[in-house]
């Protein structure tokens, strides 16, 4: 009977040593975790529209609300208004020198006719020199009224400019207005309602990309000399029916400080106080959940 006893308990303890052994199989245990970007409004105004509800797959960007543009639009058109009416003031030099040109060519003409009078003894060099004065001052005459108009204008066209860079700043607080989900990924908090009034920076919804994650693991020091970058390994997860589901991973980061190991995390050695952080990326199947806890193994 004794026999029989000593080898019960010799059983027990080989299982127990065996769940323990199982246990602890893998080389590292963290939780999924993945890339979340918390969207905020860029805009001032009423939530005009906000088409998500929690759990919906969004893509990158895709537009799912909008914000009141109507006093934006309302700003623009005033702009555009204004960039008219300065344009308007703009000169149309070939016009307003037609008549100082007409003046030059006649004055040309009458110079010439000096000249030739002078030629044949029929005029005087005084005629020739007041010819000649009169066309200096009609060139001079033409360069002022030119160079006038040229600095008229291009003031103009300073002022049309600032106008313009106001109506492109408008136009892209109007851009800006249409709420759009930066990544490709699944609504996982909603934070605002169609009708509230929003402000920039005020956060509307948490978007995580749920089909690319990772898995946050902790190694001892020892282990870290087996760990690098680019490193494929397999990594575990509790499929719900005490099995474990494998996946294919890749490391992608590796901390470069030590930390105190984290209380709901094991690692091979329970003694290690000191552990080293690992991101291994898995393409999620659709069972992977965020803050599930999983395994890897090091090949």
């Amino acid at each position: 009977m004794r026999t029989l006893y000593y080898i019960a308990a010799g059983a027990c303890l080989f299982l127990l040593g065996s769940c323990g052994q199982d246990k602890m199989k893998n080389d590292a245990s963290g939780i999924f975790e993945s890339t979340e970007v918390m969207v905020s409004s860029e805009a001032d105004g009423k939530i005009m529209q906000l088409g998500i509800s929690e759990g919906d797959v969004l893509t990158a960007g895709q537009e799912v609300g909008l914000v009141d543009t109507v006093p934006l639009s309302l700003q623009r058109l005033q702009l555009l208004s204004s960039m008219k009416a300065v344009g308007s003031r703009r000169a149309d030099v070939r016009k307003q020198v037609a008549a100082t040109k007409r003046q030059i060519e006649q004055a040309e003409l009458e110079r010439q006719r000096a000249i030739n009078l002078l030629r044949q003894n029929a005029g005087t060099q005084k005629q020739v020199d007041d010819a000649e004065a009169q066309l200096s001052i009609l060139h001079r005459q033409l360069d002022a009224q030119l160079s006038t108009l040229d600095l008229s204008n291009q003031s103009v066209g300073d002022e049309q400019t600032s106008v313009a860079y106001q109506v492109a700043g408008l136009e892209d607080r109007l851009k800006k207005c249409h709420i759009v989900s930066p990544i490709s990924g699944t609504v996982l908090v909603k934070y605002a309602e169609v009708g509230e009034v929003t402000g920039a920076g005020k956060p509307l919804f948490k978007v995580a990309d749920m089909k690319h994650l990772f898995l946050r693991a902790y190694v001892t020091e020892t282990q870290l000399t087996s760990v690098k970058l680019g490193q494929s390994v397999t990594v575990y997860a509790d499929d719900g029916e005490k099995n474990m589901r494998s996946y294919k991973g890749r490391v992608t980061w590796i901390a470069d400080k030590a930390e105190f190991t984290p209380k709901t995390i094991q690692t091979r050695d329970e003694r290690a106080n000191l552990v080293y952080a690992v991101k291994v990326a898995v393409e999620n199947d659709g069972y992977l959940k965020l803050g599930m806890y999983g395994e890897l193994a090091f090949h």
